[in-house]
This record gives C-alpha cells, structure tokens and sequence, in this order.
C-alpha cells in the first residue's frame, strides 16, 4: 500500500487544526487542569515515601507540626481533589466531543444537500452515510479519548521523570536506560500498526458503504433475484475485512507485553542497584517504595499513548475521507441562481439534447421530443428503477 506522502500529511494537518481551532482555548484549560491531576497523582506516593522514612523508618509520631494524622488528612485531600477535577476533564472531554460531532455532521450534511446532482450520481448513498456516521464518530473519539488524555500521559511522563531525578539522580540513571529501548519498540510497532490500521479502515468503508446501500435497496434486490450474488459480495468483503485485522491482534498483544516485561525489568534494576548500592546509592525504603510506584504510573501513560494509537489513526483517515468531499467546492450548487418563473404556460421541447454527469459518459445522447399541455412522460433507465416525471 502506498505511504502517505508529505502534502497529504499536511493537508491532513491543516484539517485537524481546522476541526481543533473551535475548541483551542477548552483543549488548553483541560491541559492545565490534567497538569494539575498530575501533580496531585505524583504527590501521593511521595507523601507514602516521607511517612516510611521520615515517620515509620525512625519510629516517631510526629516531625516538626506535622504529624501522621496530618498527612493522612492531606492524602485523602489530594485523593478527592484529583477525581473532582478528573471528573470536570472526563465530562467536559465529552461534551467537546459531542460539538465536533454536532458542527461536522451539520456542515457535512449541508453540503450533501446542496452538491449538484453529478455529486451525486458518481458518490454512491453508502458511502454518504458512511462519513456521516462512522466517519464523524471517529473524529469525535479522538477528542474524547486522545487529544486530551494524551495531553495527560505525555505530561505526566515529563513530571514522572522529573520528579525521579529530584529524588535521586544516580538511580534515575540507571532506571531511564530503558527508556530510549521501550521508545525505539513503540516506534517500531507502531509503523506497522499504522500501516495495517490505514488498510482495515479503507476496507471497513467499503464493507459499510456496500451494508448500507444493500440495506436501502433491499426492495430493488429482490425484484431483480440478486440475493445470492449480495450474499457472495457481503462474504467477500466480511473476509477482507477479517483478514485485514488479524495482523493486529499478534500486535496489539505484543506491544502490552513488551512494556510488561520493560516494566518489570525496571522494577528489578530499582531493587538491585539499592541493594547492592551502586554508585552510593542510598538503600531507603521509602524511596525504593516511591520509584517502584513511579516506574508503574511511568508506564500506564506509555500503554495508554499506544491503546490510544489506532483511535488516532482511523480518525486521520476518516479526516481525509470527509474534507475529500468538503474540499471540492465545484460539487456545489448556488440555490439563489438562476431566474424565478411565475407564469409558465405553453409545452416543452427538446431538440437534440445531449447530456452527461461525467465527461463523455452521457445518459442522454440526440434526444429530442416534444410534451404538450397537460402530458405527461416518463424516462426510464435500463433497470426501470430511476424515472422522472416531466408534466
């Protein structure tokens, strides 16, 4: 399959930002508000960290005017602090991604009903209502659960690293080596992930776009006996479509699992090189406790950005596959054109009329008849099924 050259990649840009510009100042409040959720989920371990080595470790109660009690009541502070303003980001994430919804499928559907009739005598219904339902619904996925929490993880990687080499430098070091290995698998993966997304979306299309106009034409199919060759069609496109996505169950899983053990084997160097005190390392347990912790939530963002990675690739798609529509301004009619006739009278005649929807396609070739006064014919096509009435 063909890659996506530059100037697609920038149109497809240029559109997201476009669908993005609304909603700019809400993305940066719920980006400040995630900072602040961050904090907070960082705060927590490190307030476990001080108890079990400035409170437990030396078997007092009390240190300075803070006491245990204290730091228990600050604790549940930040933990009912962080799901209040984790509430607010999910709910207003939500309902973001309901307007994307609400101004796409609007603007979308406004220029259906106002392309010409070539538009859509060469665009058939199914796809239509492809982009207007599955195609949107991506795009508002991607503001619910990427854009913003996407925000969040790579923050949060930022603060988790950050906060780890506050804490200790040396141990950082040596924990952060597998940082670039965990990011060179993603990276990896994820191209061939892209890819095999790109494929099943473009193949998901077709098998939608041929469920809904076999749906809609259900009457036709069975007039003219075609169950059997729609049955054949639908079992092709089925298994196409199965095929497609089996490349990405091997690595979805893969992926999971390769964090999994980079996870542990991170867990494993805490241990060691506090044990065995590499590079001086001071063998505290709370601060064991907290970089454990770390390395866990370090790598929850990390699983999240690549659960996230083929939400983000089928709304990229589903972005071209609308604005291919959007951006032809040449399928639109000018309703306001045109002469208004308040009194017709009289018959109608075609001398020689040739017409076409598409270049030399032509559906009317030299025709010529006359429809007298109160006449009435009917053209039909060569199935019978479309015919327009002219009186």
């Amino acid at each position: 399959m063909k890659k996506r050259n530059k100037k697609n990649k920038r149109k497809t840009l240029k559109h997201a930002l476009e669908i993005i510009k609304p909603h700019k100042k809400s993305i940066l409040i719920l980006a400040i508000l995630s900072l602040i959720i961050n904090i907070l989920e960082l705060s927590r371990p490190y307030l476990f960290k001080i108890v079990i080595d400035d409170y437990l470790g030396k078997g007092i109660y009390q240190n300075g005017i803070l006491t245990l009690k204290i730091i228990g009541l600050i604790y549940v502070g930040v933990v009912l602090l962080s799901n209040i303003i984790d509430f607010i980001v999910r709910t207003a994430t939500n309902v973001m991604g309901e307007n994307v919804v609400y101004n796409l499928r609007n603007k979308l559907f406004k220029y259906v009903e106002y392309a010409n009739i070539s538009f859509h005598d060469k665009t058939p219904t199914g796809k239509l209502f492809v982009r207007i339902t599955n195609d949107i619904e991506d795009i508002a996925t991607l503001f619910k659960d990427v854009i913003t929490t996407s925000i969040k993880d790579i923050v949060l990687i930022i603060a988790i690293i950050f906060m780890m080499i506050f804490l200790s430098p040396k141990l950082s070091l040596v924990v952060l080596a597998i940082i670039p290995v965990c990011f060179a698998v993603v990276f990896c993966i994820n191209r061939v992930l892209n890819r095999v997304y790109e494929k099943s979306k473009n193949i998901k299309t077709k098998l939608n776009t041929f469920l809904a106009e076999s749906i809609y034409g259900i009457k036709l199919i069975k007039v003219f006996n075609r169950q059997k060759e729609k049955i054949r069609e639908c079992r092709k496109y089925t298994k196409d479509y199965y095929n497609s996505r089996k490349p990405t169950g091997l690595l979805e899983g893969l992926l999971p699992a390769t964090m999994d053990i980079l996870k542990y084997l991170g867990i494993t160097i805490i241990v060691v090189a506090c044990a065995n005190k590499w590079f001086n390392i001071s063998f505290d347990v709370g601060l064991v406790y907290v970089f454990i912790t770390y390395i866990g939530n370090l790598f929850d963002p990390i699983n999240s950005i690549i659960e996230n990675t083929e939400t983000l690739q089928e709304a990229i798609v589903s972005i071209d596959k609308i604005y291919e529509i959007l951006d032809i301004e040449n399928d639109l009619e000018d309703l306001d054109d045109g002469m208004y006739i308040t009194d017709l009278k009289g018959k109608i005649e075609f001398k020689n009329v040739w017409f076409a929807y598409e270049k030399d396609n032509y559906v009317l070739k030299d025709i010529s008849f006359t429809i007298e006064p109160h006449q009435s014919i009917a053209l039909v096509g060569k199935t019978g099924s479309r015919k327009n009435y002219y009186y």
